[in-house]
Order: C-alpha cells, then sequence, then structure tokens
C-alpha cells in the first residue's frame, strides 16, 4: 500500500515534466529539479522505506544494489533490507561529507542579506541568458543595474560558479569547492533545495517519505528562486518578487526565513536517518 501510495504521488508530480519532455518543452520551474540535478523521475519512483525496516516476500528487491536478504525473516519468509554496511563500505566519503555538510550548515548562522542576487549574476553583461525562451523584466541595461547598485552576498558554491566574469568580483564572497562546508549557511535557497541532491543521494538509506518531502520543499524553493531573478515568467502565472525596490527585497526575506525554517527540520531527519544507518554498523566514523 505504501509503495502503491508513493507512485501515485510521484506520477502526479513528475506527468508535466514527462508529457514537456515527450515534446522537447521545457519549463524553468519545475525542471529544473530534473535536468540541474541528476536523479530521474524512475528513481524518484522507487520506494524505499528506509535504512533497517525489512520488506517482506520481495525477492526483486534482492538483486538491487544496496540491499541484502535477510538470513531470518518473521515465519521462515523472506525479508530484503537495505544494507548500511555496503553502502557504507562503497560511498563512504560521500557520505562522511554530506553529514559534515548538513551538521556545519545546521549550526551556521543564517544569512537574509543576499535578497536572491545570484541569477542576475549570471545574466550581468552578457547577452546569453540561461532561459533563452523568457525575456529580461527590466531589460538589459536595468538588469544590469541591479546588479551594479546593490551588493552580491553569494555563499553558495554551485551558484557562485554560474556567475558571468564580470560579475564575480562584485560578490562579497568567494565560495569555492574547498570552503563549502565553511560557507554554506540555512538562509541560502540552494542550500536548502540542495537538501533534496543530499537526500537521493543518501537513498536507500533515506527513506522515500523523507526524499519526497525535499523534493517538493526544493520545489517550492525554486518557485520563489525564479520569481525572485530577472526573468519575466508572467506567462507561467509566475508574479515578481522585485528584488530591485524595498518591497520586493522584504517580500524575499520573508519567504527566504520561511524555508530556513523548514529546511532546519529536514536537515535534522536526514542526520537523524544517517545516524540510524551508521547505527546498524557500528560506531560513527
Amino acid at each position: 500500500m505504501l509503495e502503491q501510495q508513493h507512485h501515485a504521488q510521484v506520477d502526479e508530480l513528475t506527468a508535466d515534466h514527462r508529457a514537456r519532455s515527450a515534446v522537447h518543452r521545457t519549463h524553468p520551474v519545475e525542471d529544473f529539479l530534473f535536468t540541474y540535478y541528476s536523479f530521474r523521475p524512475s528513481q524518484l519512483r522507487r520506494w524505499h522505506p528506509g535504512s533497517g525496516i525489512g520488506l517482506l516476500d520481495a525477492p526483486h528487491r534482492a538483486t538491487w544494489r544496496f540491499h541484502r536478504t535477510l538470513d531470518r525473516a518473521a515465519g521462515g519468509r523472506t525479508a530484503v533490507v537495505a544494507d548500511p554496511v555496503e553502502f557504507l563500505t562503497v560511498r563512504g566519503q560521500s557520505v562522511l561529507f554530506i553529514r559534515e555538510l548538513l551538521q556545519r550548515t545546521a549550526v551556521a548562522v543564517p544569512q537574509f542579506g543576499c535578497f536572491g542576487l545570484h541569477e542576475w549574476a549570471m545574466v550581468f553583461q552578457e547577452d546569453e541568458r540561461r532561459h533563452l525562451s523568457w525575456p529580461l523584466r527590466l531589460g538589459r541595461a536595468g538588469t544590469d543595474a541591479v546588479v551594479r547598485d546593490q551588493q552580491i552576498r553569494c555563499s553558495h558554491y554551485d551558484a557562485f560558479r554560474f556567475f558571468t566574469p564580470a560579475a564575480r568580483p562584485r560578490n562579497l564572497l568567494a565560495p569555492d569547492l574547498a570552503s563549502r562546508d565553511r560557507m554554506e549557511q540555512p538562509g541560502c535557497l540552494h542550500a536548502s533545495m540542495d537538501l533534496y541532491k543530499w537526500a537521493y543521494r543518501l537513498t536507500p538509506i533515506v527513506s522515500s517519505v523523507l526524499l519526497l518531502d525535499c523534493f517538493r520543499f526544493a520545489r517550492a524553493i525554486r518557485e520563489v528562486d525564479m520569481r525572485a531573478s530577472p526573468y519575466d515568467l508572467g506567462e507561467l502565472g509566475l508574479p515578481a518578487i522585485t528584488i530591485e525596490n524595498a518591497a520586493g527585497r522584504a517580500e524575499y526575506v520573508v519567504a527566504q526565513k520561511e524555508f530556513a525554517r523548514r529546511g532546519q527540520q529536514l536537515r535534522a531527519r536526514l542526520l537523524q536517518d544517517l545516524d540510524a544507518a551508521f547505527g546498524h554498523v557500528g560506531p560513527q566514523p
């Protein structure tokens, strides 16, 4: 029953994306979770109960990676569980990185002064745009003026690496891969969206319930992310958050603070699942 419910939820959440893919169309909000993040709808659809939970009479799962058959199960029936020993043997370094990043971010002081300028910095003084189908709300000159008039404070490595060459020196920070675990903070929309990435990279140790919660969360954040961007997405029914003025910046911060609060809850759940998985194989590293 739980597996069927999960399939139905994922099918509904991905229906529009799959329909667009069939006719080679794109959506700047909804498709982001399948283009920027490397987890296909079919992978999201596969249900996992999480570490430590055995499923009876499911022998096909024994062939899945990071799963094993229990030697003994209730009434002599076969049960299959996610195998944290194999998972941590193969992906131990990745698990340690994710765990440390989540822990450090959880205790970092949230910052709410970036106002979503990262998307603006990605098109600053360049004719090329990441979303060619959508016009700039303020035009080229107006968009560049917003970047010049405000201080960019982007702490997210993956966002910063997409800045145009002209925009990079304007960032107050210089996040890179080496400093990522020190730079990320819970007020960052992209750090909160990335909880979905960490959840799917920890599958099947992490349950599909938590994975889908992270997916829905990332989708909600992406909508705000693009509403605050320089693009005019009015045709999609997405009103702009006008971060070029005080009212828009205030609106952005309200959303940012709520995402930070919700992100901390999901971050704690991911850490709880990780701790439970390490507990199955002995002391935490």
